[in-house]
């Protein structure tokens, strides 16, 4: 049985929209799965994942092989932008 390092890592990306017109949508692909939002708001999302899948492709990279810093890089210049996390108080 193989060890945790000799396990295949996995990722995926997740999109969700929150805003609504009626219509429930669900794209998903080989790594990425997004939900619902608008029309505008879900199209939005897939073509950000399509241009993060053509700028790991370009690099010769996975999404699994990516580290955090770089898919951030990637997701900055489709640009998305990174939320900083609120400090518990």
């Amino acid at each position: 049985m193989p060890d945790d390092t000799q396990k295949r890592r996995k990722a995926a990306m997740l999109g969700i929209g929150l805003d609504s017109d009626g219509s429930k949508r669900i794209t998903t692909g080989v790594n990425f799965a997004l939900f619902g939002g608008s029309e505008e708001t879900h199209e939005v999302m897939v073509e950000k994942t399509i241009k993060i899948n053509e700028k790991l492709k370009s690099r010769g990279k996975q999404l699994e092989t990516v580290s955090r810093e770089e898919f951030d890089n990637i997701a900055s210049e489709v640009g998305l932008q990174k939320m900083e996390r609120r400090k518990k108080s």
